[in-house]
């Protein structure tokens, strides 16, 4: 099996603008923002989807989620921010290696897509 994109940057075999790293996840910034913050926290254990997610990745997720505020509060953009995670390739999702972008600094709206 073939490294995807994200394992790449992980591997640091594809520069990224890294925002955040430590043992098991990175924060990087988005190439195609959508707002002026846009971030993925990216698991390193290269989990496809979402929907792959089992009890012995459940830490991963949670661990992600626990970064958020920390990750917020470093680029300037405090409680209003989105959280997105698409699975599959119907749902907008282009990298199969599981990820969540964390979106802020503008208004959003609703629908979101």
């Amino acid at each position: 099996m073939s490294k995807t994109l994200f394992s790449q940057i992980i591997d640091r075999e594809i520069p990224a603008e890294f925002e955040y790293e430590d043992e098991d996840c990175i924060v990087i910034r988005d190439i195609h923002p959508v707002a002026p913050v846009h971030v993925l926290l990216i698991p390193k254990e290269p989990i496809a989807m979402l929907n792959q997610i089992d009890d012995q990745h459940a830490h991963l997720v949670a661990k992600l989620m626990q970064k958020v505020p920390a990750i917020t509060k470093q680029l300037g953009i405090g409680d209003d921010f989105r959280l997105v995670i698409n699975n599959g390739a119907e749902a907008g999702q282009t990298v199969f290696h599981m990820h969540i972008h964390l979106i802020g600094g503008r208004p959003m709206t609703w629908p979101p897509g």
